[in-house]
């Protein structure tokens, strides 16, 4: 697909969450999805679905909105108390995306109104009401979803059906990879090559796999997809070889997804025989607990009409006796899990309604997509570890009780003295994109910074674009171009005026460590951080290290994410992620030697700077800076640069039929004649050495294209390469397909004649090693071009500058069409599989995959270990790394590991600790060399100044070494 058909549709405005969704996003526009229950956890779902562009979204609530509502729920303002909620929420999820059709309905769920919809979500509805509208669905094929919250604890249950087909059950793209080998026997065994950035195996046992472009054993190629089983990472067994031809060279080994059909047990079913999802075994008799404490919560509630009062310990001895009543847990009740749960059920906590309500939302497009396996069928989660804070457990019925406030449902878990905590903090948001958006809408839900004394901060320096409505919850389309930071600061306000927050517009890095130094971090209570690059979190890590304050990093890409908390003294730092990769490949392996279509992509991105980006710019330097020549480096480089001018000047298109011209050379040069020239070179039968073919292993023979005007790659590399042949030297191009067939098909090139004296380097030593410069060469081309700007700079219609350099830009519909068209004509000569439009721009425009729902869900989760912060706990068990996997809903939360200790001559000491010296006294003398080396010594004694002792040690030292 060409960039023009591209930028007519919606793909641009949802391209990461296409990288996500894959080719079953495009079904979101004729959805329908009831989501009943407008309270926190229904608002994160319908949210979460308007932003993904789901295509008619109907919102049910019989309910009206009252104050404690607006603890989580974040589309009600203050003056939408006493409306239904269904319609307040309607009006505002409307404008968070106008693809949709967001509809409020206000009556009962009848059987002939929910026949109407794909899925259906419920949310705080009594579990009568789940049964009937559970076992409708299941009867009707509706994908049916529970999604609820209480307290501390959350119960997410999907029935998709009796007969649910999974199209793309795994992450990402099926694997490909380079065959090296593949043996004659029962069973095969092959051997392939991993890619430069893959950890562990590729294949799994049980994958099914196709091969293609093998010779020799061609009984391979274009199979029935392939059981195989994984010896190593590097080997696989494919079943009985041994009467198939030898293996002679070359091949791809892909990994193929087929359609997967899974049956789910209905609601009524699945209560009394649940399937439960867990990360291990050891989790289940906690979850199996909490599905029994649930279900005794409907009875108690049915029983008493109110949820059990918090902290009141009668109600929460009598969901005890019910879930025991109930028999519904399998295995041993977990008595101590259902008090806690019971105890604070009654509250409303914004961090978990983001949570479920964020993996909820991703089993809707699940079953709208077909894109990951749903859950099957129960999941729960808590974070029941913040009672366990010091001081917690002493937490009154008075002290939790409602104060007709809209953080109610946050006192009822933590108290009302918590809360005015919460109001005093100081917190730094590093970052106002798709995870940014998130937490501050969780902190004004919160009420972080609402109170005397409490300021937030939130800095980002980009501005609001196009592509990041469909995933940044705070920004609409009037706001495009608008600060970020400015846009997400007056958001919060709306959502909660008493909280304190400022905008700032600047980087978080070494060049404003003037603004944000360590007086500005030490001031702070915590940092949030936001941001999508490794090395900025690494440096925001460095700074919150070095300053002792508490920091949570969050990150995802995909449908992954995690947040890792810092506690100064108590967790080991972070390390947010490895940076050693940096995407760049061998040169020899990008000119000579590419395996897969990172390869291909990579040259062509080099090839867009190489010919409309460097050109420009030298030539405009040339013509501008006469001491041009006299500052080019010695070497090759210098006649490299000056080939390129020379080039540049001698090409100048007079109209776009020259422009045309140029790129059909080009074509001709890159997919013919430099392939010809490398086969001249090394031809297909080539050998390193006797019985070695050269053309094997890591090295794919190519073959040379013949042009083809009819063939739409063909002509798409012509028409972009054109178009910005053209834009670089100021001519106006055209785009008339069918006119610039007609040029091409009267082109005639003169036929390839190999150059036998051609150097090709093959390996990265022969590509470093330099050969010497042609001094009279050089020479030649100086003397040529400074005659040749003599007459430029003479003529009439010289315009200064003289080029236009074009820097890409991954958003550019004809940048990317060149790069795509480019990168899959060198996939064709070698042998590769191409990649589409949009994988291509992800992949060279180095685009982060994203989606509403995971950003939302990290958010949540960063927010439950703010809690904590807020606390003042100094218990390491109470925190945890979480870390999400919403591919397959898992969720996997452990302990932070503790600081490496360290001794020495008696003492102990971490990463954290240190030892401050008072190094100028108050008479503004400065500390001797000697002086500072007899307070080390001091110090380290056993029994020594550690600590406080310190300073006192250094003043006396000072004393005693000016005395002498």
């Amino acid at each position: 697909m060409g960039g023009a058909a591209m930028a007519g549709s919606e793909e641009g405005l949802y391209s990461r969450q296409l990288y996500v969704l894959g080719g079953g996003a495009r079904r979101l526009a004729g959805a329908r999805v009831l989501v009943s229950g407008l309270r926190g956890t229904g608002a994160q779902v319908a949210a979460a679905l308007v932003l993904a562009g789901t295509g008619r979204v109907v919102l049910h609530d019989r309910g009206t909105a009252c104050t404690t509502d607006r603890a989580q729920q974040f589309l009600l303002g203050e003056s939408d108390v006493g409306q239904n909620r269904a319609e307040v929420s309607q009006r505002v999820l409307a404008e968070l995306n106008p693809r949709v059709v967001v509809a409020a309905h206000t009556g009962e769920l009848s059987e002939a109104f929910l026949a109407s919809f794909q899925v259906v979500v419920l949310t705080e509805s009594p579990l009568e009401e789940q049964l009937r509208i559970g076992d409708f669905c299941h009867d009707r094929g509706i994908c049916f979803i529970v999604a609820d919250t209480k307290g501390l604890a959350g119960q997410l249950f999907c029935d998709f059906g009796k007969r649910f087909v999974v199209d793309e059950p795994a992450e990402g793209d099926p694997v490909c990879a380079v065959v090296q080998d593949i043996s004659q026997g029962n069973p095969g065994v092959v051997t392939y090559m991993g890619t430069e950035d893959s950890r562990g195996n590729l294949f799994c046992d049980g994958d099914l796999v196709t091969f293609s472009g093998v010779e020799g054993m061609t009984e391979l190629n274009d199979r029935e997809p392939i059981p195989v089983r994984v010896l190593d990472a590097f080997k696989l067994e494919i079943g009985d070889t041994s009467s198939f031809s030898p293996y002679r060279r070359g091949g791809l080994v892909s990994q193929v997804w087929l359609p997967q059909e899974h049956s789910y047990e209905p609601l009524r079913q699945a209560l009394v025989d649940p399937k439960i999802q867990v990360m291990n075994p050891k989790e289940l008799p906690r979850s199996c607990s909490l599905h029994a404490a649930f279900q005794a919560l409907h009875a108690f509630r049915e029983e008493r009409g109110h949820l059990p009062r918090p902290r009141v310990s009668v109600d929460a001895e009598r969901v005890l006796e019910l879930a025991r009543s109930l028999g519904a847990q399998q295995g041993p009740l977990d008595e101590d899990v259902v008090r806690a749960f019971a105890s604070v059920s009654a509250g409303d906590l914004c961090p978990m309604a983001a949570v479920l309500g964020a993996m909820a939302a991703q089993e809707v497009l699940k079953a709208i997509t077909g894109k990951f396996l749903p859950l099957d069928q129960w999941l729960y989660f808590d974070a029941l570890e913040c009672l366990e804070l010091e001081g917690a457990e002493r937490l009154t019925e008075e002290d939790c009780a409602p104060r007709g406030s809209r953080y109610d449902g946050q006192i009822a878990v933590f108290g009302a003295d918590f809360q005015e905590q919460l109001g005093h903090q100081k917190y730094f948001v590093v970052g106002a994109g798709a995870i940014g958006c998130e937490l501050l809408k969780n902190f004004a839900m919160m009420g972080l910074a609402a109170g005397p004394g409490g300021d937030l901060t939130v800095t980002d320096m980009d501005t609001v674009a196009l592509s990041n409505l469909h995933r940044q919850l705070l920004y609409r389309t009037a706001d495009i171009s608008k600060p970020k930071s400015v846009v997400a600061a007056a958001a919060v306000r709306r959502m909660n005026p008493s909280v304190r927050v400022m905008a700032h517009q600047n980087q978080v890095g070494p060049a404003t460590e003037l603004l944000y130094g360590d007086d500005f971090f030490r001031h702070l209570d915590g940092v949030a951080s936001a941001l999508d690059t490794l090395e900025a979190r690494a440096y925001l890590e460095s700074r919150c290290f070095r300053c002792h304050t508490p920091l949570l990093d969050s990150g995802t890409e995909g449908p992954r994410g995690n947040v890792l908390p810092m506690v100064p003294s108590l967790t080991e730092p972070l390390r947010p992620g490895d940076m050693s990769r940096d995407g760049t490949f061998p040169l020899c392996t990008l000119r000579y030697f590419p395996r897969t279509i990172q390869h291909t992509l990579q040259w062509a991105r080099d090839e867009f700077e190489g010919l409309f980006q460097l050109p420009a710019e030298h030539v405009n330097r040339f013509m501008e800076d006469p001491a041009f020549l006299d500052q080019l480096p010695a070497g090759l480089e210098a006649l490299e640069v000056l080939e390129q001018v020379q080039g540049s000047l001698r090409e100048r298109p007079r109209d776009w039929q020259d422009c045309l011209l140029w790129a059909r050379r080009r074509w001709q040069s890159c997919y013919h004649d430099n392939i010809a020239q490398l086969l001249h070179n090394c031809p297909p039968e080539h050998e390193t050495s006797p019985g070695v073919p050269f053309w094997s292993g890591d090295k794919s023979c190519p073959h040379p294209l013949t042009f083809d005007p009819d063939n739409d790659t063909h002509l798409d590399y012509i028409l972009a390469a054109a178009h910005l042949f053209a834009q670089a030297h100021k001519v106006p191009p055209c785009s008339d397909r069918a006119a610039v067939q007609a040029i091409l098909r009267n082109v005639v090139l003169p036929p390839f004649m190999p150059q036998d004296e051609l150097r090709i380097p093959l390996t990265e030593e022969q590509e470093e090693a330099q050969a010497p410069v042609d001094s009279g060469r050089l020479a030649e081309l100086t003397q040529d071009l400074v005659q040749r700007r003599q007459e430029l700079v003479g003529g009439e219609e010289v315009q200064v500058p003289l080029m236009e350099p074009i820097h890409f830009e991954k958003d550019d519909n004809i940048h990317v069409d060149f790069i795509t068209a480019a990168s899959n004509l060198r996939a064709e000569n070698y042998g590769i599989p191409p990649a589409d439009w949009l994988t291509s721009k992800r992949i060279a425009g180095r685009i982060m995959p994203a989606i509403i729902t995971t950003t939302a869900a990290v958010a949540g989760l960063a927010c439950l270990e703010i809690y904590k912060l807020v606390w003042g706990c100094r218990d390491l068990s109470c925190y945890r790394n979480s870390h999400l996997w919403l591919s397959d809903c898992r969720l996997l939360r452990t302990h932070p590991l503790p600081p490496p200790v360290y001794q020495y001559g008696g003492q102990e000491w971490s990463c954290w600790d240190r030892l401050e010296m008072q190094a100028v006294g108050a008479d503004g003398q400065e500390m001797t060399v000697q002086e500072v080396l007899d307070w080390m010594q001091v110090v380290s004694e056993p029994g020594g100044c550690w600590g406080a002792k310190a300073a006192g040690a250094a003043a006396d030292l000072r004393v005693r070494g000016r005395r002498s």
